[in-house]
């Protein structure tokens, strides 16, 4: 079975997290890891690697943070896991595959891989946003707001 590797899932939910939380404000990765329980070891080193990409713009200064780098309709899940996939490439110790692997499995896995492509780059910051305001998850963990003088 495919697996969503933790990397990826924390960059999807660090950048939704920053797509419905950055306005006014840049938001802080402090921020980010209290609202998601993203370890922070993790979440600063993705974060870069985002911002590298073009998908985030960081903000400096004592209210500085993140922001989206274009608009949400703009990113695609595809995009991010991207990012995400040449990190851990890059950390990944390879091995020299046998006959089979390279002729058999190895075309299988990047036919699957460019479908699978091809489904989240028709997936947008944009639909999961709306997705998460749907479910309720942008408040989730977040205090309720009191209006109360």
């Amino acid at each position: 079975m495919l697996r969503l590797s933790k990397k990826t899932m924390l960059a999807l939910e660090a950048v939704i997290d920053v797509a419905v939380n950055a306005r006014p404000d840049p938001v802080q990765s402090k921020e980010i890891t209290k609202r998601q329980g993203i370890p922070q070891r993790y979440l600063e080193q993705v974060m870069q690697q985002l911002v590298h990409a073009g998908i985030l713009k960081g903000v400096r200064g004592p209210k500085g943070g993140y922001r989206l780098a274009r608009e949400r309709r703009r990113i695609t899940v595809g995009e991010i896991v991207q990012v995400v996939g040449a990190m851990e490439a890059a950390e990944e110790v390879r091995s020299q595959p046998s006959d089979l692997g390279q002729k058999v499995v190895g075309p299988l896995w990047e036919d699957i891989q460019t479908d699978l492509m091809q489904r989240l780059n028709g997936i947008t910051i944009e639909d999961l946003c709306r997705k998460a305001e749907q479910t309720g998850a942008t408040t989730a963990g977040m205090p309720a707001a009191d209006f109360t003088i």
